[in-house]
């Protein structure tokens, strides 16, 4: 579980995020979404570390992330996982190669431990490692990149993972596969998932803990049930732009 307290954060003195607070349990997908500009990639970046708040507390389960040397932030870092927007593998690496790569930045285990580590999470995220180990990312299509960058992100088998608008450029259907696979594997290994996302299909399939932040703030907390009946207009305008949600909201409510 990750909680946020009370968080504070201004670039050049400009106020960005505005006293925040939210738990994100383990186990469980939770999102934060919300427009372009309304602060959901400062509050993410500032949750694992990258950017230091002015004010408030960050915990990762009884460890305070504000009061963490660079020391012990890069130990904790350690136990997080990171899958970015766009997958972002290198290019230069196969895929297997991919995947070993925060085992050979962190783990102690031999070369052999790590590529059975990295072969069994290839076939974790349904890909046959015999199969794509020795392709190199521009010889894979765009949903198996991602699903290699998922391998990649659950390599050190992480207690927290953060992902960063996963379905970017991403089909429906392979998104929706996607989005499913994250929910799997967050449940089966308990980890506390925070997704970064806009993508409404995302939401309403998975998202069991959502915050919507608007302009720094944190505007609703629910879950994808609650948005039909919450009370709030800049969510509204958010979740229901489209005339497809608007029509399932008018079915699902009968407003």
């Amino acid at each position: 579980m990750i909680e946020v307290k009370n968080l504070y954060k201004s670039f050049d003195g400009k106020e960005v995020l505005k006293d925040i607070s939210a738990t994100f349990k383990s186990g469980e997908i939770n999102q934060i979404i919300g427009q372009s500009g309304s602060g959901k990639t400062v509050l993410m970046k500032s949750i694992i570390g990258l950017f230091r708040i002015d004010r408030g507390q960050i915990w990762y389960g009884d460890r305070n992330l504000t009061d963490m040397t660079r020391k012990e932030i890069k130990l904790l870092h350690q136990e997080v996982g990171m899958l970015f927007q766009g997958a972002a593998l290198f290019d230069s690496m196969t895929v297997l190669e991919n995947v070993m790569f925060p085992l050979e930045m962190f783990s102690k285990t031999t070369k052999k431990e790590k590529i059975e580590r990295s072969r069994f999470c290839l076939e974790r995220v349904n890909l046959k490692s015999t199969q794509v180990s020795s392709l190199f990312p521009s010889e894979i299509s765009g949903g198996m990149q991602k699903r290699v960058a998922i391998a990649r992100a659950i390599a050190l088998n992480p207690k927290y993972l953060f992902c960063d608008e996963p379905n970017s450029g991403l089909d429906p259907v392979t998104a929706l596969v996607i989005d499913r696979l994250i929910e799997g594997i967050t449940q089966e290994y308990n980890i506390t998932t925070i997704i970064n996302t806009h993508d409404m299909n995302s939401v309403m399939e998975i998202g069991a803990n959502i915050i919507f932040i608007e302009k720094g703030v944190k505007a609703w907390e629910g879950s994808k049930d609650d948005i039909f009946t919450a009370h709030n207009e800049a969510l509204d305008n958010f979740v229901f732009a489209s005339n497809l949600y608007k029509k399932i909201r008018t079915s699902q409510t009968g407003k």
